[in-house]
């Protein structure tokens, strides 16, 4: 699946899972509902980290990655995007939310549960794609509650830092047109993301277009608040990732110039035979644990 995630292709269904992963139903400051996944080790732990899937993914198919880093002693919780999955709201032209909403009304309620749950644990934050994005955004708004950031597969969309830039700069000018009109993004339709929230596309495409991070209803300047972030960062991109090529996570690094980073790619060979694409190293996410995991390590927190 190099392109587009199918939803009906999961990696690791919860019944083959070793430990069943503990469900905490979360209600958003707006009255949404969703369900947060945490798989922790079975023995003593110290860290956690707090994971945002990629645009249109549901939080079940991070359960693999998950149990390997319990298996490395690090509990792990998969945030469920508004929209999708275990989320109450389905996007529509009646319900309608963006990087506001996701920022300020869904995450800190969530968040909050978590550090009532463990409230001595080591928390870092992190994600894959636009989880990765917001991630940033999030610890730029709270970086005293994190002692890092975790990006897999992610980058800032600016559409200068891809190969075939006029396309995209096409595409992210048409993506806020098509979800006006019809009331949502039909991504499922058209090969991008998942059944997407207006909002929340006009707020990605601004970003794709200027190079910047803005919301809609936030008035916090948000590239000032990551330019002050100081917490390490630890970031792996994929050799064959076309939706995030070199130039897209240096344009997002380069947003945190304070912070230290560990960045890297991986090969299909790195992924024991998986193509090294934006999805496939879903279905095996040891090589990527594994790096994370020492990474983690090495921070002594």
């Amino acid at each position: 699946m190099p392109d587009h995630f199918s939803d009906s292709a999961s990696p690791l269904s919860i019944a083959q899972l070793s430990h069943e992963p503990i469900v905490i139903p979360i209600t958003a400051l707006d009255g949404a509902r969703f369900e947060l996944l945490c798989v922790q080790p079975a023995g003593e732990w110290r860290q956690l980290l707090y994971w945002l899937p990629a645009m249109g993914v549901p939080a079940k198919h991070y359960l693999p990655m998950a149990e390997a880093l319990a298996a490395r002693g690090i509990a792990m919780v998969v945030h469920e995007w508004r929209g999708i999955g275990s989320s109450d709201r389905r996007a529509s032209r009646r319900s309608n939310w963006g990087y506001r909403e996701l920022l300020l009304d869904d995450l800190p309620p969530a968040i909050a549960a978590v550090q009532s749950r463990w409230p001595d644990k080591i928390r870092l934050i992190g994600g894959h794609s636009l989880g990765g994005q917001v991630a940033s955004l999030y610890a730029a708004l709270h970086s005293a509650d994190y002692a890092g950031i975790v990006l897999v597969a992610s980058g800032a969309p600016y559409w200068r830092a891809y190969p075939r830039s006029l396309l995209i700069k096409i595409g992210c000018m048409l993506a806020p047109l098509a979800a006006n009109l019809r009331g949502y993004l039909p991504g499922r339709r058209i090969g991008f993301a998942g059944n997407e929230a207006r909002g929340l596309t006009a707020d990605w495409a601004r970003s794709a277009r200027s190079g910047r991070y803005s919301a809609t209803g936030m008035s916090q300047n948000l590239d000032e608040l990551l330019a002050a972030v100081r917490l390490p960062i630890f970031a792996l991109r994929l050799r064959d990732d076309w939706l995030v090529p070199k130039a897209s996570l240096e344009w997002l690094l380069g947003k945190m110039p304070q912070s230290s980073h560990r960045a890297g790619v991986l090969t299909p060979d790195d992924l024991r035979g998986q193509p090294a694409d934006h999805f496939s190293w879903m279905k095996a996410p040891a090589p990527i644990v594994e790096r994370l995991a020492d990474w983690m390590d090495s921070l002594g927190a």
